[in-house]
């Protein structure tokens, strides 16, 4: 069969494992039933092959190496699955938020980046691990940002404060094309051959951020004037498409700067700016609608895809140690990282006392870093004899499965105890001079 083949048939897989999970139990979120779910069949696939019993472990395993994640998801659906979570945006209320998502999408993934990759190399080296510092900060460059999609899947169905609700969804939209700049960025220097110097880096990095920040703001202007300039509906609805699409595709492929930053701006300004003045009436109807459709449709296919990627991992002595170590260290680190920032901003501000708990807690690893962390060539590095890649690999799946069936089934009890902070306005301007709170 070919990719396409693979491709319905699973997707109708994950809507029938949606289906049934929902039955089972509507008080668990679809996306981690499903991932739960997926992972619990690999593991059975994977135990009735040790014992040599159907074999269909092998053949799980051969459509996942054909399905190539990676791409399916990176170069793939996640223009998709950006663009329809940026739609929701209320530009208002990110405004109200622009300084704390601004200093934690940029200095909090950059910060966690560092973090995770010096811990990661000392315990490394504890046990005796012989890995490069450069291929540490690699892992922590992939699992620093907060995955958008597995965040809006879990995240937003809870119903938390709005401005708290903001500072979730907005930093991880933005942290996840900061954190795939950077990504790109340290990958060039492990396995690209790109110079480590400060000039180097920071004009890749500018390269990609800003170029994918300006590429949205053309994408979104464009889509404006054409969908202001029809009052077909089905054709208005028809041109949002062409920005995950075409895109998508131009902005990593031939522009080569950061597709996700450019889905991210044009969803917000489609989402805000075209939704008032240029869609006609029905398509203001019917554009969250047939956006949700796609968003549930591929995330349920995601998440499915996330609990089979275990057939993808090997493990080893070095992997297991690193794999249970990187949990703490991914959270103790986004905690940190969040924290700096967060007592400066408090100066200015009054939060709702548990917005630093939700943000670290709900800060959710997915998809996103499984496909970064299976981008990484293989047998191009080596830590005692071992693939860096396979490494890696085990570390990230290890914190994306904690992330998702953990912290995502848990985050609920954090978010009902900040709704019971006034629940209406759950965080105001500190009040100077004569100026009355916000």
């Amino acid at each position: 069969m070919n990719i396409y083949a693979y491709i319905c048939f699973l997707s109708a897989l994950s809507i029938l494992l949606g289906f049934v999970t929902h039955k089972i139990s509507d008080k668990v979120q679809s996306t981690i039933a499903i991932t739960a779910a997926a992972m619990v069949g690999s593991l059975i696939l994977l135990l009735l092959g040790t014992f040599g019993w159907f074999n269909l472990d092998q053949i799980a395993i051969d459509v996942m190496e054909k399905l190539d994640f990676k791409s399916f998801l990176l170069n793939g659906i996640l223009g998709f699955l950006l663009f329809a979570g940026s739609l929701g945006i209320k530009l208002p209320v990110l405004k109200d938020q622009k300084w704390e998502i601004t200093i934690f999408a940029l200095f909090s993934t950059l910060a966690s980046t560092l973090i995770i990759g010096l811990l990661i190399y000392g315990i490394a080296h504890l046990i005796g691990l012989e890995i490069a510092l450069i291929y540490c900060i690699v892992f922590g460059a992939l699992i620093s940002p907060t995955d958008p999609i597995a965040v809006l899947a879990i995240i937003k169905n809870l119903r938390a404060p709005k401005r708290l609700s903001m500072q979730v969804e907005g930093e991880s939209l933005f942290n996840d094309g900061v954190g795939l700049v950077i990504f790109v960025t340290v990958f060039a220097v492990a396995f690209g051959g790109q110079e480590a110097t400060f000039g180097g880096i920071m004009s890749l990095f500018l390269h990609e951020a800003i170029g994918g920040i300006l590429l949205g703001f053309v994408f979104g202007f464009i889509a404006h004037l054409l969908i202001s300039a029809t009052d077909d509906g089905s054709l208005e609805i028809l041109l949002t498409l062409t920005i995950p699409t075409a895109g998508f595709m131009f902005a990593n492929n031939v522009l080569h700067v950061s597709g996700a930053l450019a889905m991210v701006v044009s969803g917000i300004m489609i989402g805000n700016w075209t939704r008032r003045s240029g869609f006609s009436e029905q398509s203001q109807r019917y554009l969250d609608h047939f956006w949700e459709m796609i968003d549930h449709f591929l995330n349920s296919l995601l998440f499915f895809l996330i609990g089979f990627a275990i057939l993808l991992v090997d493990f080893n002595i070095y992997g297991v140690v690193l794999m249970i170590v990187a949990v703490p260290i991914s959270l103790a680190s986004r905690h940190v990282s969040l924290w700096m920032p967060f007592k400066a901003l408090q100066q200015f501000r009054t939060y709702n006392p548990y917005t630093l708990k939700i943000m670290t807690w709900g800060g959710l690893r997915g998809g996103l870093a499984l496909a970064m962390a299976l981008s990484i060539p293989a047998k191009t590095a080596y830590a005692n004899g071992i693939d860096v890649k396979e490494l890696i690999l085990l570390m990230t799946y290890s914190v994306v499965m904690f992330s998702i069936l953990v912290q995502g089934s848990t985050v609920e009890p954090m978010i009902r105890k900040a709704k019971t902070v006034d629940p209406n306005r759950e965080e105001y301007l500190q009040p100077t001079n004569n100026t009355s709170s916000h």
